[in-house]
Order: structure tokens, then sequence, then C-alpha cells
């Protein structure tokens, strides 16, 4: 099924491929796992400067089939001149001569005209020169992401949503189709804390224009996207329960997993080992009870306490403390798991 990406004017299958996991892929992986979902109906993809070989990758897979999808990529530049190697990076890489629609990936600020960063202006410029085709933006902040929205300068802007959202997070969505700006929606399964993705696609296919992309590394998650395409788009009475249950366990303050909050100066790998609890009882626990987690869990006494993670987390959660319970729960767990 294929819907509008706002007023872009662009039609894409509504389950979009998020390539950050093919990184952790290798290149006939990656070519295998691309090929076949362009060849499945997939034509959205969404990827970033900042996700090390994803571009190349998909340049290298596809860059004869550049006609079959629509591409999105970002630059975490904060300057002008970072902009256009940036751009002219992707391109490259890409196997490109523009590329459809170029996000700000994350700012802590919405570039606009005239801010006095140039930022939006070459925006412009590179959209005047052929090089891009819609200006657009992704944030984890509220307010940002709300701003950009209102701004009316960005034609898309992605955003995390999922069936674990607030109901501001879930409010903006919809405010969105309202205003007919696409929403391209991060995080769907909740960086892995939504184990059922037929469960999440559904809930998803409930918020109007909302396209998700859909994190795949491996070509098992595409067989399982695939699979769920097939159910329709209906919450079943089922995964309503699943949702009321899930909603329930994970009420709170709980860490997204997005990774901003890196580099810990103590090495510590925040955004898995934050949410470490949850893991063990959402996923196969012996995926963390092995010595590779053990030892970064282990990293957590030595946190000292100098806050940047908290001064960079979108959801101003209470990193330090987060990673304490996480690692007092994991120590006690491990402990258990070994006596059974």
């Amino acid at each position: 099924m294929k819907i509008p990406l706002g007023s872009t004017g662009i039609l894409v299958n509504r389950d979009g491929f998020g390539a950050l996991p093919l990184q952790r892929a290798s290149w006939a992986e990656a070519d295998r796992i691309l090929n076949r979902a362009l060849d499945g109906g997939i034509d959205f993809i969404d990827t970033a400067r900042a996700y090390s070989d994803s571009e190349e990758k998909i340049g290298k897979a596809l860059g004869s089939r550049h006609a079959s999808f629509v591409l999105a990529t970002k630059t975490g530049a904060s300057t002008v001149e970072g902009f256009w190697r940036d751009l002219e990076t992707s391109l490259r890489l890409l196997n490109r001569d523009y590329i459809d629609i170029y996000q700000f990936h994350n700012p802590d600020y919405v570039p606009l005209p005239e801010d006095g960063t140039g930022m939006y202006e070459a925006m412009l410029q590179a959209r005047a020169q052929g090089k891009i085709r819609f200006i657009s933006i992704t944030n984890h902040r509220l307010h940002l992401a709300r701003q950009a929205v209102e701004s009316g300068r960005y034609d898309t802007v992605q955003f995390p949503l999922n069936y674990l959202s607030s109901e501001a997070e879930i409010a903006f969505a919809r405010f969105c189709a309202e205003k007919q700006s696409a929403f391209i929606a991060m995080k769907a399964l909740s960086g892995g804390l939504i184990t059922d993705i037929g469960t999440a696609r559904a809930y998803l296919a409930q918020i109007p224009g909302a396209v998700p992309i859909w994190g795949i590394q491996r070509e098992s998650e595409l067989d399982a996207l695939f699979t769920v395409q097939k159910a329709g788009d209906a919450v079943t009475a089922e995964q309503e329960q699943r949702i009321e249950h899930d909603r329930a366990e994970l009420s709170g303050t709980f860490c997204r997993g997005c990774g901003y909050c890196a580099p810990c100066p103590a090495g510590i790998v925040i955004n898995m080992c934050a949410r470490m609890s949850l893991l063990l009882r959402r996923a196969p626990s012996r995926n963390f009870l092995g010595q590779t987690w053990k030892a970064e869990m282990e990293k957590i006494p030595q946190c000292r306490h100098c806050n940047a993670c908290i001064s960079r987390c979108p959801y101003n959660l209470d990193i330090p403390s987060l990673l304490q319970s996480n690692y007092q729960d994991y120590t006690q767990f491990s402990s258990t798991s070994l006596q059974g």
C-alpha cells in the first residue's frame, strides 16, 4: 500500500527501510537485503552521513536502481562548510546525482532563514542546484520538531513514534497530518523494547500519514516485515492487549536507546546499559548474560558523574541514576540465573 509523503507529491510504501543497522551487516548481506527490499515493494530508504558505511553500501547495492526508490539521508554538520562537505560526500557514496529528502540530523535548534547560521540558506542553494529535492529535519525533542512544522519551512519531519510514545508525541504526529507535513516515524520498535513488529506496525497504521522506517540488519528481519504486511493494518483484540501490557510494563522513565548521550568519558555504552533491565526481560536473556555485556555493565561503577550525558539526553533523563539501577538489577538477575 502506498501513501502520500505529506504534501511533497511523493507516494511511498507505508513501510520504509531504516538503514542505520546496515553498518553492522556485511557488504554481501547488505546487498541482498537492499535488493530484496526493493523487489518486495519497499521504495523509501532512510540513512545518514553519520551511519558509518551505510550510505556506501546503499550506493554499491542500488546505484543502478536509483529511480526505483525515494532516498533520504542526513547531515549532522554545524557549519555551512560542513554542510557542503557532507552533501558532496553523500552524493558520491550513494552514487546519485541528487538526494530526494535531505535532513538536518537532530540539531539542537531549528535552522531557519536569516537566523545567522546560513544553514537553511545552504539547503535552499542545494535545492536550487538540483542536488536535493526536499528540505527536512529530524529530532528527538518534541518542542523543536513542532517548531519545525509550525515554521512551514520543512517538507518532512522525522521523530520517534510507537505505541509507547506519550500522548503529547502522538498528538504531534496527528498535528503533522493536519498540517500536511510528512511524518517519518523513527524508533518504531522503541530501540528494541517492542518485540512484536506486527503489533507495532498495526498501531502506526492508525496514525494518518505516518511512515515508519524499520531498522533492518538481517534478512530474517526483512522476512518478518513482509510477513506482517500480509496481515493488514487493523489492530486486533490480541494486539490491543499486547499494547496495554507493554505500556504498563514500560510506563515511567526508560531509555529509548537513541545514543545521543554518547560518548561517555568512562566508556560506558549508555544506550544499552541504561535499559539493560528491560532488555533482559523482553529479549532472550542469554544475549546479554555473556562475558561481553558483563564487562560492559561492570563499567557502570566507574561513572564519573560528570553529567555530560544528562546535558545531551533529548529526554532529560537522570542517566547516572538510571545506569546504577540497571547495574543493580543486572547483578541480581545474573546471580539468580547462575543459581538456576
